[in-house]
């Protein structure tokens, strides 16, 4: 891994002036002095996991790595992921109550727009890939199927379908009108509405994770730990046995946990994450870095 450049980071926030609770708030991390250098940079978009944020545990080492890379980094929290102006806390109950797939999946679009729109002069919205995680994956994959500009995919953990909960929690579920959700770091308990699953019903389709990967023509590298806990190594092999033969490889990262022994907050490096750290930017940077 490359020592990082110096970096400069401004912060950016977008809000929806018809719904309140739909506030993305994010962050541009960019290789210093590339607002005057008068070369756009290609750009990494990084979707975050349930219950994630944009700081939490890798996120900022990532960033660190692609920044030393030459690349411009954004990430953002979605806005329902319940983390408010404060980047560190979970505040906004009613904002992760009222999320859906199809919210994170608009969220990734409206970033986009706004790159789209030249409203960061120093990024090139022409040369831009995603990397997500977890449930982000999915959210990554979706978004690139419908896109088919982006110069490359990284998935980290990628989950394969948005239904994560066994029958009887569904059952549970539309009877109470909510989920409940244990957040094990802030020993906190989120409550998510209804919708949720309304939305996977009624938009089977559209966030049908493996469909988008059979429709998948982005370059694509999944990652996944062989001990992964939460998201099992099989979804990343359902992922790769949808894909078109060429588009994507996947590597199963010996003895590595969901988070590729992660914490939040980070403390050392563990190996597993330094192993896809250094893969992921070398990835990245290849595509992304061409100027054809």
């Amino acid at each position: 891994m490359r020592a990082p450049t110096h970096l400069d980071e401004r912060e950016f926030r977008l809000d929806d002036e018809h719904d309140p609770l739909r506030t993305i708030r994010g962050r541009l991390a960019y290789p210093g002095g590339a607002e005057e250098a008068g070369a756009p940079l290609a750009y990494v978009l990084v979707l975050h996991g349930f219950k994630g944020f944009m700081d939490w545990g890798f996120y900022p080492a990532l960033t660190r790595a692609l920044v030393a890379r030459g690349l411009a980094v954004v990430r953002f929290n979605f806005s329902g992921s319940g983390v408010g102006d404060d980047p560190e806390r979970f505040s906004e109950d009613a904002a992760f109550f009222a999320n859906t797939p199809s919210r994170e999946v608009d969220d990734v679009e409206r970033v986009r727009a706004w790159l789209d729109s030249g409203a960061v002069p120093w990024i090139d919205a022409r040369r831009g890939a995603l990397l997500g995680h977890s449930l982000g994956g999915a959210v990554a994959l979706i978004h690139a199927a419908r896109r088919a500009d982006y110069r490359a995919l990284v998935g980290w953990a990628s989950c394969a379908t948005f239904r994560r909960f066994p029958p009887e929690v569904e059952t549970l579920w539309r009877r109470q009108g909510h989920v409940e959700i244990p957040n094990l770091r802030t020993k906190q308990v989120h409550r998510l509405g209804l919708g949720w699953l309304e939305d996977l019903e009624r938009n089977a389709r559209a966030l049908d994770v493996l469909g988008a990967a059979r429709r998948l023509t982005t370059p694509a590298l999944l990652l996944h730990g062989s001990a992964d806990e939460a998201v099992p190594l099989s979804e990343g092999r359902a992922i790769l046995e949808a894909c078109a033969p060429g588009v994507a490889d996947l590597e199963a990262v010996d003895g590595a946990n969901h988070t590729f022994w992660a914490a939040h907050p980070l403390s050392g490096m563990p190996p597993a994450l330094a192993h896809v750290l250094h893969r992921s930017a070398d990835f990245l940077a290849e595509r992304c870095l061409a100027r054809t």
